[in-house]
């Protein structure tokens, strides 16, 4: 990966996730301070909770995102390392999944007339759940890049004994 590449990732992932904190902050503020009442028509303490949970499982991302990026220019995402990272990813993007369908059960009363939107809400959900397990292949083709560099190595290992 050239280094283009690698500070322009960075550029987006820095902007992404300083937006990402300013709008948690504020939604932070807002239930803290009570400035913003319910008018009833939703639950919005709620919904603000479970916000801004959805937004910590995208920052974790995005911080292993980072890292696996740094490890990339290293050299050495193809190790044990990255899979630390890979399965936080994984679980941050389950959690997701998690925080989305509250949000859809949150939503759903509201929605007896309509209850399409229901079922468009649930199937996000499991389209999210859908990317949760793209990334567990993805981290299954890691294992087999990894597995393959040590037998590698080994085989060099021993070439160069017998030489």
């Amino acid at each position: 990966m050239g280094k283009l590449t690698v500070r322009a990732l960075r550029a987006v992932l820095v902007v992404v996730l300083a937006g990402s904190v300013f709008v948690q902050a504020l939604m932070v503020w807002v239930l803290v301070s009570g400035s913003d009442p319910e008018d009833g028509s939703l639950p919005l303490t709620p919904l603000r909770v479970i916000t801004i949970l959805g937004i910590g499982t995208a920052q974790v991302t995005l911080v292993c995102a980072w890292r696996l990026v740094t490890m990339v220019r290293r050299g050495t995402v193809f190790s044990h390392a990255a899979f630390r990272y890979v399965d936080v990813i994984i679980g941050a993007i389950a959690a997701a999944a998690l925080v989305w369908f509250a949000v859809t059960a949150l939503n759903a009363p509201g929605q007896r007339d309509d209850p399409g939107v229901t079922l468009i809400m649930g199937g996000i959900g499991v389209a999210i759940l859908g990317v949760a397990l793209l990334v567990l292949v993805l981290r299954t083709l890691l294992a087999q890049a990894v597995a393959r560099d040590v037998e590698a190595a080994r085989m060099r290992a021993e070439l160069d004994e017998v030489i």
